[in-house]
Parts: C-alpha cells; sequence; structure tokens
C-alpha cells in the first residue's frame, strides 16, 4: 500500500491508516527530516520482531531510534536527563539529530540492548509528529540502507522504495522525496555528550559545550 501524505498537512484519514497498521504490529516506511526508515509500534512484539527480521537484527545488540513529537513524551522511557543535556536537546530539536540516552523500565522488554540505551528523535516533520500525536506514544524506527547492488546506500525517492519493499512491509508513506543523509548521532548517556556520527544539522554546540559555554 502506497499512501501518499501532504507533507505540510497530513491528511489525517491516512494518518489514521498509519496508526492502525503500526496498532496491528504492522511495518510502515515513513519520511523523516532525514532518510526513509521503517517504523513500528514499541508495544507491539510481533512488530518490533518483524523489524529486527526485516533489518537483520538482533534486538539485545541492537539501538533502534525512539520517534516523538516533543521531549516529554520521550523522557518518559528514559532515566532522568541531565539538565545540560536536556537544555542541549531543547535547543536543536526538533531537528535531524538522534541523541542516546539510557533507558527505563517503560521500555518494552524486547527494546532491551545490552547497553540498555535507546535513541531520542524529534524530527522535524509533520508526518512523523502526526503520527506519534495519533498514536499517543513514541514509534520505533530504523533507517532503510540498501546494501547490496548501491553500495550502502540510502535511496530517497518514495515509490523506488515502495517498489523494493512492498512484498515486505504494510504501507509505504509518500512524504516526497527524502534526503541522504542520516541524522547526526550523540552519545549522552554520559554527563559531556559525545559525537558518535556527523549526519545532517551542524555540531558545533558541542564544541561549546566542551569550552564550558551554555546552550
Amino acid at each position: 500500500m502506497l499512501l501518499k501524505i501532504h507533507p505540510e498537512n497530513p491528511q489525517q484519514r491516512l494518518i489514521v491508516k498509519v496508526v492502525d497498521i503500526l496498532n496491528d504490529g504492522g511495518i510502515v516506511i515513513i519520511p523523516t527530516d532525514t532518510v526513509y526508515a521503517f517504523a513500528t509500534n514499541p508495544f507491539k512484539k510481533s512488530g518490533v520482531e518483524k523489524l529486527c527480521m526485516l533489518k537483520k537484527l538482533d534486538p539485545s545488540k541492537a539501538t533502534f531510534s525512539f520517534l516523538g513529537s516533543n521531549l516529554s513524551i520521550l523522557s518518559e522511557y528514559t532515566k532522568p536527563i541531565p539538565n545540560e543535556i536536556f537544555r542541549l536537546m531543547k535547543s536543536v530539536l526538533p531537528g535531524p539529530y538522534t541523541f542516546i540516552l539510557p533507558i527505563n523500565s517503560k521500555i518494552p522488554k524486547i527494546l532491551e540492548n545490552r547497553r540498555k540505551t535507546i535513541g531520542i528523535r524529534i524530527p522535524d516533520n509533520k508526518i512523523v509528529q502526526a503520527i506519534v500525536d495519533t498514536i499517543g506514544h513514541p514509534i520505533v524506527s530504523s533507517s532503510i540502507r540498501v546494501e547490496e547492488q548501491l553500495g550502502n546506500e540510502y535511496i530517497s525517492d518514495p515509490e523506488l522504495i515502495y517498489e523494493r519493499y512492498l512484498e515486505f512491509v504494510d504501507a509505504v508513506v509518500d512524504g516526497g522525496p527524502g534526503s541522504l543523509v542520516p541524522s547526526t548521532v550523540i552519545d549522552a548517556t554520559e554527563d559531556m555528550p559525545i559525537l558518535i556520527r556527523k549526519g545532517l544539522g551542524p555540531v558545533d554546540f558541542l564544541d561549546l559545550i566542551d569550552e564550558g559555554e551554555n546552550i
């Protein structure tokens, strides 16, 4: 199923279709403010298991991302966030950043990896925000990457994504062209944030933290 959803004014009836699929434990491919990603309902074990099979991931080793529409809804699933880290996150989110944070006991057991961490994302994307607001809790995601012929690259064209994955997922959301650059990943499990992967978005604010300046 290919669902064309307007990126600026998402049609609520189509958002509800996506949410119904997620609540049934299905897999949906969605746009973000970076690359397209697989998404499922973290509270549906069958959905997470399908996502792991699709990505060939061991849940105990993988670090998934929780996508939310605000920090409040996401912080319910992490240990208390230090004030400086919270201020940093608030200053750059929504945006193309993933913050790795320690989880708390509210995270579904199947998502507990050995490090007991999760990636936190608030994409600057109205479709994602509408899905999260409608389902009422974060959704779990993992970016799409083609590892065979295309040399470990991302795909930006939703119609090409649909052609490739239509047999493996329940729906693909066409929200317009995606980026070929993933999010910037920052490890925020300690007091001092550490850059893990440079993706979209500037990272000069990390230098300011090193120098002891306030964000």
